[in-house]
């Protein structure tokens, strides 16, 4: 019988050690209520004690903080790493009182700024109005695919076709409510819509009753990093409003290209 050498064995579990603290944190990152350690085993397929051990670990570094239900949340350390990085997106800075503005004379619940990565609308700010009784379901670093919300079709509007079916590929584009779009065909007309008019529409799209509406962001080189956005319900973003709000989004975004030295 042929012996395993030891190395090999000891670098695959190290391997297989970083891959399971990689989805730990990607799960409990992307849960707003936090996850028990039953949730993390059920949902990984991996034993109880090999995650209560990761746990463990990450809750000693700060990477994790665990509640009295159980339930681990992404600690301060983790925060801070992502707070670091993120303040090297200036546009964030910029966008901010931009943002604000919009959200005073529009009287929306909510505006946002969002990026592209790894084939997902990544959500890197938000603003919510002080006394809305409306809550979206949307949070900074919440993850959303492109095909049915309207800042990720502003986010990949302007790519190469080829680029945007790569992403519908490697993502899918899951049915998420009766409107969703799932045809990459049809994906492509409605990006086509996007370059014309300059402004991208999810209407109900990814979730019943929630109607949104974003518009890209440029830098100074021309290229698209980033995109801005608004969501609420149907019966406050309606017909008759819908122009005069797609117009603030698209001035809202003009501003902040602007500022950050785009002149398109």
């Amino acid at each position: 019988m042929r012996s395993i050498p030891l190395r090999a064995m000891t670098e695959e579990n190290h391997s297989n050690a970083i891959e399971r603290t990689l989805s730990i944190l990607e799960l409990i990152t992307a849960s707003q209520k936090g996850l028990t350690n039953a949730d993390l085993s059920r949902r990984l397929n991996i034993p109880k004690s090999s995650a209560s051990y990761i746990l463990r670990v990450l809750e000693k570094r700060g990477y994790l903080a665990r509640e009295e239900s159980g339930r681990y949340r992404i600690g301060l350390k983790l925060v801070s790493l992502t707070s670091g990085a993120l303040t090297h997106l200036d546009f964030r800075e910029i966008a901010k009182p931009v943002m604000a503005d919009f959200l005073k004379k529009s009287r929306l619940p909510e505006v946002h700024l969002a990026v592209l990565d790894n084939g997902r609308a990544v959500y890197v700010e938000k603003i919510e109005a002080e006394n809305s009784f409306i809550k979206m379901d949307i949070w900074v670093g919440h993850r959303l695919p492109i095909h049915t919300t309207s800042i990720g079709k502003a986010l990949v509007a302007y790519m190469p076709e080829d680029d945007i079916l790569r992403i519908l590929e490697l993502r899918g584009m899951e049915k998420k409510t009766r409107r969703s779009i799932t045809n990459p065909h049809k994906f492509l007309q409605e990006l086509e819509k996007v370059r014309k008019y300059g402004y991208a529409i999810d209407d109900e799209e990814n979730a019943e009753n929630v109607r949104c509406v974003a518009a890209p962001i440029y830098d100074s080189n021309g290229k698209i990093i980033a995109a801005l956005g608004t969501s609420t319900i149907i019966n406050q973003l309606d017909k008759a409003l819908l122009p005069k709000i797609i117009e603030m989004v698209k001035d809202s975004a003009e501003k902040v290209s602007k500022s950050l030295g785009y002149m398109g």
